[in-house]
């Protein structure tokens, strides 16, 4: 039995070896161009950042290059998509988790989600400037823009917020449910805390898609930001600008340059890299508040 068993240790070896150094192998290679990336990305684009650059709006007589009126209108796409996408699919992922009972209706919705999430996003800006710009007529502007992005995220948060609370156990459910709450009290007593750290990320992937995203940004939310935004909010978001990424778009493609292009592509790089720092400070932040620290 013995002399059985170290013969196919022996056979076993070499395939193993060779699995090893083929995930190390790959595991290098992912490491290595990530890196290159980036560093491509801080090498052509730090030495285009200035103050002025981030501070100032461009000016064609002076020619002068600035992209703050890009910075402000990405925050507002931010702020507008957030406020809407999210009480809506965090709702709909509650509806579906606890209240839905027909399961023929929960795999539809599920795979219309899954479907949505696999859509090419110029395909959500044709939809938007005929529905939004055109059959409501809220023309090409930023709330426009805010509600296209509404519905290319909602699938991310909707299937992330779903998975949070599967994850929370059922015994909490019963626990709340034995001493008299309502469902509702359940759900917003215990259900969305315990899934809080799941529903923060699918915010943050969800901002991460909204200043990511350029080509349905393009058709109905504009594709310059020439100006400072002037006027108070709701002037602001009826008329239209350009965000970061389309920004990056519109130097590095449609002008050719590519310095500026990669300035900008820096800053998205620094915001990506926040958000994901922001993400792990606040599961932390409310793992050790669950475990009692």
């Amino acid at each position: 039995m013995n002399q059985k068993k170290s013969i196919t240790e022996k056979r076993r070896r070499p395939a193993d070896k060779a699995a090893y150094v083929c995930i190390f192998l790959f595991t290098f290679l992912v490491v290595a161009m990530v890196i290159l990336f980036v560093a491509c990305i801080l090498y052509k684009g730090l030495p285009g950042l200035s103050l002025d650059f981030l501070t100032t709006a461009p000016n064609p007589i002076e020619q002068t290059i600035g992209i703050l009126p890009s910075i402000i209108n990405t925050a507002y796409m931010i702020l507008l998509a957030i406020l809407i996408a999210v009480p809506i699919g965090v709702g709909g992922a509650i509806y579906l988790c606890e209240y839905a009972k027909n399961k023929r209706l929960i795999r539809i919705i599920e795979f219309t989600t899954e479907t949505l999430s696999g859509i090419p996003s110029i395909i959500f800006g044709v939809f938007g400037y005929v529905f939004f710009c055109t059959l409501l007529n809220l023309k090409v502007s930023l709330l426009s823009g805010a509600l296209t992005l509404t519905i290319i995220v909602l699938p991310t948060i909707v299937r992330t917020t779903g998975e949070a609370l599967k994850a929370v156990p059922a015994s909490y459910r019963e626990a709340a449910m034995g001493i008299g709450a309502t469902k509702w009290y359940m759900i917003h007593t215990v259900l969305l805390p315990s899934a809080s750290r799941g529903i923060i990320t699918a915010v943050i992937l969800a901002i991460g898609r909204i200043i990511g995203e350029s080509a349905a940004l393009l058709l109905v939310a504009g594709g310059s930001a020439m100006y400072m935004p002037r006027g108070n909010f709701f002037e602001q978001i009826m008329g239209s600008g350009a965000t970061l990424s389309v920004e990056l778009y519109r130097y590095a493609y449609s002008r050719g340059e590519n310095e500026i292009g990669f300035s900008i592509a820096v800053v998205l790089l620094v915001i990506s890299v926040l958000l994901n720092v922001a993400v792990k400070g606040i599961n932390k932040k409310l793992g050790g508040e669950k475990n009692g620290k």
